[in-house]
C-alpha cells in the first residue's frame, strides 16, 4: 500500500503541473498568463486576458487536475489520510508545476477538484458559498477564501471522515493566499470584472 501512496502522490503532482493556463493561452495565442495581467496562471487571469471560452477551459482542467487523482485513489482503497495528501500533491503541482518552471497558480480550482470525490452536496454549498461572497463584495480571491474557509465545516456536516484531508487542503489554499488577504485589507484587491486592473 505505501508503494502504492507513493505513486498516487508522485501522480497526482504531475497532473497538477500541467499548468492548464499556459496551454489553453498558448493555444488561443494570448500572453503567458504568468507574465501578463495578475501574472497568476488561473482562471480569472485568463477571463481578463481572452474572455470566457478559454478561461472556462482553463477552469474546467484545473478541476480535473485534483479530480482525478484523488478519485482514482479512491478507488483504489487509499485511506482518507493519505487522500488528503495526494491531493495537497496536485494542489503543489498547480502551484509548483514542475513542467513550467515551478511557476504556478493558487490551485483554488485543483483543490475544488480534489473535493468532488466526497460528493456534489459539498461541491453545491462551495460553490454557493463563493458566489454569494463575490456577488456581495465583488472580489474572486475572498470568495474563494470565503468558500475554503467553510469546507472543513461542511465536510464535517456531509461525511466527517473526510474533515481532516479536507482542513489540510484549506490551509494550504489560505496560505497561497498571503497576498490577496494583505491586499484586501489594504482594499487594494482588484474586483473579478475589473480587466483592466492586474492584481488577483
Amino acid at each position: 500500500m505505501a508503494a502504492l501512496i507513493i505513486l498516487m502522490f508522485c501522480t497526482a503532482y504531475l497532473c497538477g503541473s500541467l499548468s492548464s493556463a499556459v496551454i489553453v493561452c498558448r493555444l488561443y495565442g494570448l500572453p503567458d498568463p504568468r507574465l501578463s495581467g495578475s501574472g497568476n496562471p488561473g482562471a480569472t487571469n485568463v477571463y481578463r486576458l481572452g474572455g470566457r471560452i478559454p478561461a472556462i477551459l482553463v477552469l474546467v482542467s484545473d478541476i480535473l487536475k485534483g479530480t482525478i487523482p484523488v478519485y482514482l485513489s479512491y478507488f483504489l482503497g487509499i485511506e482518507p489520510l493519505f487522500l488528503g495528501l495526494i491531493a495537497i500533491a496536485a494542489c503543489l503541482g498547480h502551484i509548483f508545476p514542475v513542467f513550467f518552471g515551478f511557476q504556478g497558480g493558487k490551485a483554488v480550482a485543483t483543490a475544488f477538484g480534489a473535493m468532488l470525490p466526497i460528493g456534489l452536496d459539498l461541491a453545491g454549498l462551495l460553490i454557493a458559498a463563493w458566489f454569494v461572497t463575490v456577488l456581495i463584495f465583488g472580489y474572486s480571491s475572498l470568495g474563494a477564501l470565503v468558500a475554503v474557509s467553510l469546507a472543513p465545516l461542511f465536510t464535517f456536516l456531509i461525511k466527517p471522515l473526510y474533515t481532516v484531508p479536507v482542513a489540510m487542503l484549506s490551509v494550504l489554499i489560505i496560505i497561497r493566499h498571503h497576498e490577496n488577504i494583505r491586499r484586501l485589507w489594504h482594499r487594494e484587491e482588484s474586483k473579478i470584472w475589473d480587466k483592466g486592473r492586474t492584481r488577483e
